[in-house]
């Protein structure tokens, strides 16, 4: 069974929110690699890649719910930042825009009653909840180490060992 138009259009409004959540850490990767942070840029460019993920999966899905994708316009991200810690705070709220953009999808999947849409969707609701909290924690770290280059330098070191992680089912 294919999927409602309303849902069809909530799947593409948020296929495109996530390629935007690519694009915007693509660009606070080249920030970071532009003030000599490798491992925050490497750090960014994996959250890059994963968003990236996100979209394709959701993609995916509408396809093999014979919905029909239509990709929209993606807005330019910015592209200059105070600092690295400025970064990070952007990436918390941004993150929480993508947990309350989640939520408005998973409500239209509701509204439509489309049970199987609900339980895909369950899977990005769990993924927020540790995009949040991860943000969280390198805020803290970056607190922590506020005005000592040398801490900073082994953050970013600890951030450049960031491997991607296998895409879920």
């Amino acid at each position: 069974m294919a999927v409602s138009t309303a849902l069809q259009e909530a799947f593409n409004r948020h296929i495109n929110a996530e390629f935007y959540s690519s694009y915007l850490y693509l660009s606070m990767s080249t920030y970071c690699d532009s003030i000599d942070l490798p491992g925050f840029a490497h750090w960014m460019r994996i959250q890059s890649q994963e968003e990236y993920d996100h979209a394709m999966r959701l993609l995916t899905y509408l396809e093999d719910r014979d919905g029909r994708v239509t990709l929209l316009p993606i807005e330019q991200p910015p592209i200059e930042f105070d600092a690295v810690e400025d970064v990070m705070r952007q990436t918390l709220e941004h993150e929480q825009h993508v947990s309350h953009l989640i939520n408005q999808l998973y409500a239209v999947a509701a509204e439509c009653a489309d049970f199987a849409s609900q339980v895909m969707l369950q899977w990005f609701v769990n993924e927020q909840v540790e995009e949040e909290k991860t943000a969280r924690d390198v805020i803290a770290s970056l607190d922590k180490v506020a005005g000592r280059s040398d801490a900073l330098l082994l953050l970013d070191r600890e951030m450049g060992a960031r491997t991607l992680a296998p895409a879920a089912a």
